[in-house]
Order: C-alpha cells, then structure tokens, then sequence
C-alpha cells in the first residue's frame, strides 16, 4: 500500500490542503454547540430577543464558512484522487506492458483485468474519503471531548469512556474485515475469469449446447463470491449498531449526570444541551469513520494486490549497455520507428537502431541452399541469419522442458519451414527469436550475437511476426498497417496487401486505407483478418519474417500465391514458416521437424521424406505418395 503513496507527491498541496480544509470546517463546527448554550442560558432564559438573533446570526455565518471549507476541501480531495488513480493506472498498464509472456501466463489475464479496473477505482474511493474524512472525523471526535472538558469536567468523563470503547469496537472490525475483503477481491476475479472465457467462447458454448452447464457455473461462482461479501457484510454492519449502543448509552448516562447537576445548580441547562450536541456530533463522525474504515479496509486489500503486480519483474531482462555500442550497418536499409512487442498490443517510442554487421564464422554445419535473393553458391561462408545453439526451453512451473537440444542456421535470404504435431513446440521455437521468452539453455544468436545481448527494441526492430491468433484493433486500415511501419506511405502499404493477397478484398470494399476496422477485427473473416496481419508485419520489410500458422484460414489456392509472392518479394528477408500443412512448408529451402520438443529431422523436402520418418507420416497423412515426391 505505502509504495502507491508516492503516486500523491504529483498532489502534495491537494492533499494537504484537503484535510486542513476539512479541519477548519470541524473547528466551527465544535463551536456550535457553546452558541447553542448560550441562546438557552442567555437569550431564552432573560427573553434577550437581541442576543437571540446575535446567536442565530453566529450559527448561520458558522453553517457558511463551513460549508465553504467543505466545499473546497471537496475540490482538492477529488483532484488527488483522481490524478492518484490516474497515475497508478498508466504506471501499471505500462508494468504489465513491460512483462514478458512468462510472467502474463502466470499472473493471469482476468486477473490483470481486475487490477487495472475494479481495484484502481476501489483505491481511488478510498484515498478520496481517506484526505476527507481520515482527520475529520478523529478531530471532531477528540474535539468534542475537549470542549466537553470546558464545559463541565466531571459530566465529562463519560466521553473519556465511551471513546475508548468506540475505538475498540472501530478498529476490531477494521483487523477482523480485512483479510475477508481480500478473499472478495480473489473470488471477484475468478467470476471475471469465468465471464470473460464465457463471452470469449460464446460460439463455442452454443454450438456444443453447453448454456445450462456454463450459466450454473457461473452461478456457483457468483454465489460463493455473494456468501463471501454477506459474510464479510455482517462483521462490518455490527459497526453501527454497536457504536449507537454505546453512545446512545453514554447520552443517557449524560443526560442522567447533567439532571442532576442541573437540579443541584452545578450547571446550566444551556450546558447539558452542549454536552448532548457533542455526544451527538461524535456519534455523527463514528458513524461516518465506520464506513470510511470499511472502505479503507477494501481499499488496502486493493492496494496490496495492485503493488503485487508491480512486484512481479520481467524474465526479460535487458543487458545495461549505450545502444550506440550495439549499433551497426543495417542488411536491410530500414530502421522502423516504433516495435511492435507480443501481439502488436503496445508501442513505445525507441531509437533509429540498425542492424549488426555480419560477421565471418567457421560455424556453418550445412551448406546454403537456394535463397530468395539468387542461387548461392554451395558451401559458401556466410554467418547465420538466425542460430540455435543446444537450446533447451521449459515453461514457468512445467516439470519437463517444452523444447530440448535444438540446434539449426538459418541463412540470410532463407526459407525455413517448420512443421510437426500439435503440442511439438513449434510456436515456442519461433516466439524465442524475437525473445518473447528466454532459452533456459543454450543460446538463440540473430546475427551472430545472442539475443539477450540485443535492447529489446533493436531486436524487435528485425523481426515482423505475425501470430497464431489474427489481432487487429479498433480503427481504420491505416493504423493497423501503421504498426508495422510508423511512417509507412500508402504506396508501401498498397505493396504489403499486395504480397499477402489481401488487396483484391480491400479494393472491393471500396473504402480504401480508410477501411474500418471494429474491435479484433469482428468485422473481418478470418482468412481477411489472417492477410492483413500479414501485411502489417510486410509493410516494415524485416529481417527476419516469422508467420506462426498465420495462413491456416486460408484456402490452399491463396496460400500457395501468398508463398510465391513472399518468396518473390521479400529479398534477403530470412522467412520461417510455421505449419501443419505438409504443402506450405516443402519447398521451403529448410525445413525443421519437431517431434514432442525434439528436432527430429532438419533438410530439405526430399531429404527429410526418405530419411525422417516423423515428416513422411506427416507427408502420407495429408498427401499422396506421388504429391508427397513432387517437387513445386
């Protein structure tokens, strides 16, 4: 909680003129009780018309300057906690933006959702009724307890015993609830997960009739989420009828005390009325304070699951060196402004980085084979593209490693096709390029040097991905070919829709670059979705070009065209092509066949079906053997 104070240093003057504000206004109204004193004791008693209107005139200038500083402390608390929760909201979106898929894949979504939205605002509340209320209500409480002493000491000591056991009964609930609101806040976020799977997967709950199943889950979901907040609702509702009890208690022992005095001369009637309007303005401000502890108590089980977030640091960690040292001549000519990290989902503003400078290397276990940029020469030595070395992978929490002992070189100019069953690693291989996860042996190499030794942004720079999942945001078709390419023309655009076949049904829209686009794209088939994806990661021309499964919603007429229009316009551009599809990956200048996280064969298309047998099961289950040994 504490280290989300420093989101208020931006807001120091507000937050402290907030409660002196507030303070000012409990200073006039403690005074009202003694005007009231005097009007019975004076004005009513000597039928002092004059000093009855002198008094009322006193109450209604009191009620206007204190409704004045209300008002402005009001202002002030408000500008603080709305730019407190402003802050901690950019901040934390940004963290979350900075993590690796690792640390996304363990947090969890739902969760992230939650901090960002339900917990901010919570906090927000809470720091807004904390810089109104959380002296306020204290000081009055005290205060009236003093004043009492001014006016009779031994009526008094009843406050002197009625506070403490206020405070008692204050403060249980507040040690007693608090841990219960952090379990509401946990069991808010599965219902959220819970709702968001359901209208995620909305079509597949329909077509699998599932609605009954899906909506008593839910219900148990949120029926244990209700059970917990009535649960927790209880304990804090004890806090008002208890608190009335003891001051209602102490009023009458009040009461009682001052009749006596009164009847034995010790003080006046004007008095015991001043001494009931304190014990009633405490009764006030406990009531008050009694919520503002409830919400204190959710806004720190808030607090603390936000700063949770902010502790969780990033696998990814970059190498502290000057970006000019890592700075070389560029291979492909282009520098792009901005990159696009994961899925596209955020841009950041980073510096012209070109490419490294290639260097020569007796490590070349195989020979070049036909490029996309000419026929090169066999056995010609040239430093990898891309290079695996030994490398082992194993996600966060699994017990056996996702990938283990992959090593291959791929070229400049390259194609390189990689293909095998579902679960064989084949997404996971191509995500530690770009370095969405470290190798947790061995070593991934861009260019001769390892990946890690890259600033993400330079890195990120070489390399166009376009994943498994076809994501497109909300806005024309402009900005989401912006993202490739920050300052892309719409001639280079045009080009990149050209090369992923996308332009045919762009031009029948008839709206151009200004094409709408809703939110993922829901506008969009998925094949359209799929082309245009590949055209944002074309329109920046990268090094390296990795096309996850990205053509899987494609007939096999436009895959084939999309290939041949890749493989004629992409130069020196090294292409990995991820699929199941035995057709788009043979005439792929490598391929890599991965067998449960294990390269079980690396050549070409004719090599690896007479020598491999996990690709010729591939081979015969989707082709003949006579397609299988065509070449083209």
């Amino acid at each position: 909680m504490w280290k989300l104070m420093k989101y208020l240093k931006a807001y120091r003057r507000e937050s402290i003129l907030a409660p002196l504000f507030k303070m000012l206004e409990a200073s006039f109204e403690l005074f009202v009780p003694l005007v009231m004193a005097r009007i019975i004791d004076v004005g009513i008693k000597n039928q002092d018309t004059a000093q009855i209107l002198r008094m009322g005139g006193v109450l209604v200038l009191l009620g206007a300057v204190g409704l004045t500083c209300s008002l402005t402390a009001q202002y002030f608390s408000a500008r603080a906690a709305v730019g407190f929760g402003t802050a901690v909201r950019n901040d934390l979106f940004r963290h979350i933006n900075s993590l690796s898929y690792r640390e996304i894949d363990t947090v969890g979504t739902s969760t992230l959702i939650t901090r960002m939205t339900s917990d901010i605002n919570q906090v927000q509340s809470g720091v807004n009724l904390v810089l109104r209320l959380f002296l306020r209500s204290p000081f009055i409480v005290f205060g009236a307890m003093v004043m009492a002493f001014t006016v009779n000491v031994r009526a008094a000591l009843i406050f002197v015993v009625a506070i403490p056991l206020l405070s008692v009964v204050v403060f249980g609930v507040l040690l007693v609830s608090m841990p219960l609101y952090k379990k509401v806040q946990k069991q808010l976020d599965q219902v959220l997960l819970t709702a968001r799977e359901n209208l995620l997967g909305a079509r597949v709950v329909r077509a699998f009739n599932r609605q009954p199943d899906e909506i008593e889950k839910f219900d148990e979901e949120n029926s244990l989420l209700v059970r917990s907040q009535v649960f927790v609702g209880k304990i804090s509702a004890l806090m008002n009828p208890v608190t009335y009890i003891i001051v209602n208690g102490a009023t009458i022992a009040l009461v009682w005390t001052g009749a006596w005095q009164v009847e034995n001369g010790i003080i006046t009637q004007g008095e015991v009325v001043a001494l009931v309007n304190y014990m009633s303005q405490i009764l006030v401000e406990l009531v008050k304070l009694a919520n503002l502890i409830i919400t204190i108590s959710k806004s720190l089980a808030c607090a603390n699951r936000i700063s949770a977030v902010f502790e969780v640091e990033s696998s990814i960690k970059e190498r502290e060196r000057e970006e000019a040292s890592m700075a070389e001549p560029s291979v492909s000519g282009t520098a792009a402004g901005r990159t696009e990290k994961a899925f596209g989902s955020v841009r950041k503003n980073v510096a012209e980085a070109p490419g490294s400078k290639r260097k020569e290397t007796p490590e070349n276990p195989r020979p070049l084979q036909k490029g996309r940029s000419g026929d090169h020469e066999t056995g010609r030595s040239e430093a990898p593209k891309v290079e695996f070395r030994a490398m082992d992978f194993r996600y966060a929490g699994a017990k056996e490693a996702a990938l283990s002992e992959i090593g291959f070189t791929a070229m400049r100019g390259q194609t390189i096709g990689v293909i095998g069953g579902t679960g064989s690693g084949k997404s996971t291989l191509v995500n530690l390029i770009p370095r969405f996860y470290d190798a947790t042996g061995g070593a991934v190499l861009v260019d001769g040097r390892d990946v890690r030794e890259y600033p993400l942004s330079q890195l990120r720079e070489k390399i166009g991905v376009v994943p498994q999942k076809a994501v497109l945001f909300k806005g024309t078709l402009r900005e989401n070919m912006l993202w490739g390419k920050e300052n892309a023309t719409d001639e280079e655009i045009y080009r990149a829709l050209d090369i992923a076949q996308a332009r045919e049904f762009v031009d029948a829209k008839e709206q151009g670059l200004d094409l709408p686009i809703e939110q993922g794209g829901k506008n969009l088939s998925g094949g359209q979705r799929q082309r245009l994806t590949i055209a944002r990661a074309l329109v920046r021309r990268p090094e390296i070009l990795i096309l996850d499964d990205s053509a899987s919603a494609l007939d096999f007429a436009t895959d084939a065209a999309l290939r041949k229009a890749i493989h004629e316009n992409t130069g020196d551009t090294t292409v990995f092509l991820v699929s199941q599809r035995a057709t788009t990956v043979k005439n792929a200048d490598r391929i890599l066949v991965l067998d449960d996280g294990r390269l079980a064969g690396q050549g070409t298309h004719e090599e690896l079906f007479d020598t491999c047998e996990v690709y010729r099961e591939i081979c015969l289950s989707q082709l003949s053997e006579k397609e299988a040994r065509a070449h083209g």
